[in-house]
C-alpha cells in the first residue's frame, strides 16, 4: 500500500494528481468495480485479472479504495472504485531503462529487450485531406483522421506524430502496426516509459502526450512476443 502511494505521487504534474495505468491482479480471476469506495457499495462492473485500468486520486487511505476507469475500444466502459489490493501499478513492474533520448527518438533497453519509439514533425498541409470534422451543434471540431478519433490536438493543428514503435527481443522483432498509432498526435517522448511484466511475459510501453485539454495517456501491450493491444484515454 505504501509503495502504491509513493509510486502514484511521482506522476507528472500536469495530469490529475496520482493517475496511471494499473493491472488487475486478483486470485478470484476478476475484481469488482463498485459505485462507492467501500465493500458494501453496489457492484457496477467486473474486470478480469490481467486486464488494465486507469487509476486516479483521490483514494481513501484508511480503506485503500481508488477511483478507476476501465476502457474498451477507446471508450470508457466503467468508472467506479476498486480496492488497491486488486491492482498493481504498471510502474511497479521491472523498468526497461531509457538508453537513448533525442527529440524524436527514444530507445529503452533491458537485457535482450529493446524498445525504439520514433516520431517526426507532422505535415498537416500534405495530410489535411485525411481529416474530417464533426458538428457538435454550436461548434464544429476536426476530430477524425482516416476515420479514427484524433488524440492530442483539441482541435488545433497536429505538430508531431509517431512514425515507428519497434520492439526487438533477441532475434525477434515486433513492430506495432502503423494503424494503431497514426491518430495519436503531439508525441512527447519525455513522458514515455517501458516496463517488463515477467509473470505475464508482457512489455508495457506507456506515454503521456500533448498537454492541457488535449492531453492523453496511452499504453501499448506486447504479450508473449506479439503485439496485443493499446489503451488510450484522456486522464481527466
Amino acid at each position: 500500500m505504501f509503495k502504491l502511494i509513493l509510486t502514484l505521487a511521482g506522476i507528472c504534474a500536469f495530469l490529475p494528481a496520482y493517475a496511471q495505468f494499473a493491472k488487475v491482479v486478483d486470485k478470484d480471476s476478476y475484481a469488482n468495480i463498485r459505485e462507492q469506495a467501500n465493500g458494501q457499495s453496489k457492484i457496477i462492473g467486473k474486470v478480469n485479472s490481467n486486464e488494465i485500468v486507469y487509476a486516479f486520486d483521490p483514494f481513501d487511505l484508511a480503506s485503500g479504495w481508488i477511483n478507476i476507469d476501465y476502457v474498451e475500444n477507446e471508450k470508457i466502459r466503467f468508472s467506479g472504485h476498486m480496492h488497491t489490493s486488486r491492482l498493481k501499478l504498471i510502474a511497479d513492474f521491472e523498468e526497461i531503462p531509457l538508453a537513448i533520448a533525442e527529440e524524436h527518438d527514444a530507445t529503452f533497453i533491458l537485457r535482450d529487450i529493446a524498445v525504439s519509439i520514433q516520431s517526426a514533425p507532422f505535415d498537416y498541409e500534405h495530410n489535411k485531406k485525411l481529416f474530417s470534422s464533426t458538428n457538435y451543434g454550436d461548434y464544429t471540431l476536426e476530430d477524425k483522421y482516416k476515420g479514427k478519433q484524433v488524440w492530442g490536438t483539441d482541435g488545433t493543428i497536429p505538430q508531431t506524430q509517431y512514425t515507428s514503435i519497434l520492439i526487438t527481443r533477441g532475434n525477434s522483432k515486433i513492430e506495432i502496426p502503423r494503424g494503431e498509432f497514426e491518430n495519436l498526435f503531439n508525441v512527447n517522448n519525455d513522458f514515455a516509459n517501458c516496463y517488463y511484466d515477467k509473470d505475464s511475459d508482457r512489455i508495457y510501453i506507456t506515454s503521456v502526450n500533448s498537454d492541457g485539454a488535449g492531453g492523453y495517456a496511452v499504453l501499448f501491450i506486447i504479450e508473449k512476443g506479439k503485439y496485443s493491444k493499446k489503451i488510450v484515454l484522456m486522464p481527466f
